[in-house]
C-alpha cells in the first residue's frame, strides 16, 4: 500500500460522509467538524478543506503529540478529551466523525454527547473495516490466501470484543443510535495494490499483533517471518 494509495481510500471514505452532511445541511456552509478517536489525524487532516474549523480528540496524549507536529493546516487543532465528554458547545458542530475507533467508546454517553453537540441536521459518522482480506496474484491467488487465513486465525487469537463489532461491520453501534434518519453502508469493497512486505508490515501493525509482541515477543516475530516467507 502505498501512501497515495492510502490517502485515496481515506478520501473516498471522507467524501461519502462530506456528501451526506451537505445534503443535510441544505447547502449551509459548513463550520466545524469534530474527529473523535483521532489518533495521528489520519481521518482529521483530509476534513480541512472542507471546513472552517476542525478539531481532533483523542484520549493519548502520544498520538495527539504526533497529530499536532504533522499537521500543516491552520484551521485544524488537536487536544486531548475523552469521547463521552466532547469539550464543545450545544449545537456547535456540523459533522461528528469516528473512524476506526468507535469500538473503543462508551457508546450511550458518546452518541449522547454527538447529539448535544451537532447543529440541527447535522452529521453522526462512524466508519470501520472488515478485517478480512484476500491477495491477488496470478495464478498464486488461492495458495496466498491460504495463508492469509491461517495468519488470520492466529491474530484473532490475540484480539478482543473490537473484532466482533468490526467484523459485523458496525451492525450493533447502528442499531444502537437512536437517530430516525440513519444509514448503514456496508460492501464497499477496496482493491488496494500491496506487496508481500508491505502487507507484513500492515499485519504488524494491527493492534492483535501488537498484543502478540507484548505477550512472546520471539514468537510474534517468528510468526512475521513465517508468514513472509510462504
Amino acid at each position: 500500500m502505498t501512501e497515495n494509495d492510502d490517502n485515496e481510500q481515506i478520501k473516498d471514505t471522507d467524501n461519502k460522509n462530506l456528501g451526506y452532511t451537505v445534503l443535510m445541511t441544505n447547502g449551509r456552509p459548513l463550520e466545524m467538524a469534530l474527529d473523535v478517536g483521532c489518533g495521528t489525524g489520519r481521518y482529521t487532516l483530509p476534513l480541512a478543506p472542507h471546513f472552517k474549523k476542525v478539531l481532533g480528540l483523542d484520549v493519548s496524549e502520544s498520538q495527539i503529540s504526533v497529530a499536532k507536529k504533522i499537521t500543516m493546516a491552520n484551521n485544524v487543532s488537536y487536544m486531548m478529551a475523552p469521547a463521552e465528554k466532547l469539550p464543545l458547545k450545544d449545537a456547535s458542530v456540523d459533522l461528528v466523525h469516528s473512524g476506526l475507533a468507535a469500538h473503543w467508546f462508551t457508546l450511550d454517553k458518546f452518541i449522547n454527547e454527538s447529539v448535544r453537540v451537532l447543529k440541527t441536521r447535522g452529521c453522526l459518522a462512524f466508519h470501520g473495516f472488515v478485517p478480512l482480506f484476500e491477495l491477488e496474484y496470478k495464478h498464486l491467488s488461492h495458495d496466498l490466501n491460504v495463508v492469509v487465513k491461517e495468519a488470520w486465525v492466529t491474530l484473532f487469537d490475540h484480539g478482543d470484543n473490537s473484532n466482533d463489532e468490526m467484523i459485523c461491520q458496525y451492525q450493533n453501534i447502528y442499531e444502537a443510535i437512536p437517530l430516525k434518519d440513519k444509514k448503514h453502508i456496508t460492501e464497499m469493497l477496496q482493491k488496494v495494490p500491496m506487496s508481500i512486505p508491505e502487507f507484513i508490515g500492515f499485519i504488524e501493525s494491527l493492534y492483535m499483533c501488537q498484543n502478540f509482541k507484548e505477550k512472546d515477543v520471539e514468537k510474534a516475530e517468528q510468526f512475521l517471518i513465517q508468514t513472509e516467507k510462504r
